[in-house]
C-alpha cells in the first residue's frame, strides 16, 4: 500500500518542480521588465550588464568575442526579447506545452548567463532543476497540456530499430465513447 503512494507522489513533485522552474523564469522576465526598467530605459541596464561582463577574468575569451561583436551590437533587440522570452518560457512550462523544447531554450539562457561570469547559487540551482528535469522527462507531462494535446508522443525512440522516428498518434489511439 505504501508503495503505491509513493509511486503516485514522485510524478507529482516532478510537476512540481517543473511548475517551480516555469514560475522562476516567468518572475525573472517580470522582474526585468518592472524593476528594472529594461522598457522604460531601455539598452541602458543590459549594455551596462555586457559591459561590464567584458571586464570579468572569468568570462572565456570567445565569449568575450561574442558579447563585443554580436550582443553589444544588437543590443536594443535583446533588451526586448529576454524579457519577453522569459516570460513565454515560464508560461509554458507552468502549463507544461512544449515543455522539452522550453526547458532546453532555458539551459540555452542559462549557458549564456554563466558564460557572461554571472555564477551564483540561484543560477545553479536553476540550471541544475532544468538537467533533473530533462533526466526525470516521463514525468514532466503529468498535468501538462502536453499529454493533453498528445503533444508528449510527438518525438520518440522507437527501441526497436534504434531510431528516432516522429510519431503522430492516429485516430486509432484517440478513445472516443460511444453514446
Amino acid at each position: 500500500m505504501k508503495i503505491k503512494k509513493c509511486v503516485g507522489l514522485y510524478p507529482s513533485l516532478i510537476v512540481l518542480m517543473r511548475i517551480l522552474f516555469g514560475v522562476g523564469w516567468l518572475l525573472a522576465g517580470v522582474t526585468k521588465i518592472t524593476d528594472k526598467l529594461w522598457f522604460n530605459q531601455p539598452g541602458l541596464f543590459l549594455k551596462d550588464y555586457l559591459i561590464s561582463s567584458l571586464q570579468r577574468s572569468n568570462v572565456p575569451p570567445f565569449y568575450k568575442v561574442f558579447l563585443e561583436n554580436i550582443a553589444l551590437e544588437h543590443v536594443m533587440i535583446l533588451n526586448y526579447v529576454i524579457p519577453i522570452v522569459q516570460i513565454m518560457l515560464g508560461i509554458f512550462l507552468i502549463a507544461g506545452l512544449f515543455t522539452i523544447p522550453s526547458i532546453l531554450s532555458c539551459l540555452f539562457m542559462h549557458i549564456n548567463f554563466i558564460l557572461s561570469g554571472n555564477i551564483n547559487l540561484i543560477s545553479l540551482i536553476l540550471y541544475t532543476s532544468a538537467f533533473s528535469l530533462i533526466i526525470f522527462r516521463s514525468n514532466i507531462y503529468h498535468f501538462s497540456l502536453d499529454k493533453y494535446f498528445k503533444i508528449d508522443t510527438l518525438l520518440v525512440i522507437n527501441k526497436k530499430e534504434g531510431k528516432r522516428t516522429i510519431s503522430i498518434p492516429s485516430n486509432k489511439d484517440k478513445n472516443y465513447s460511444s453514446s
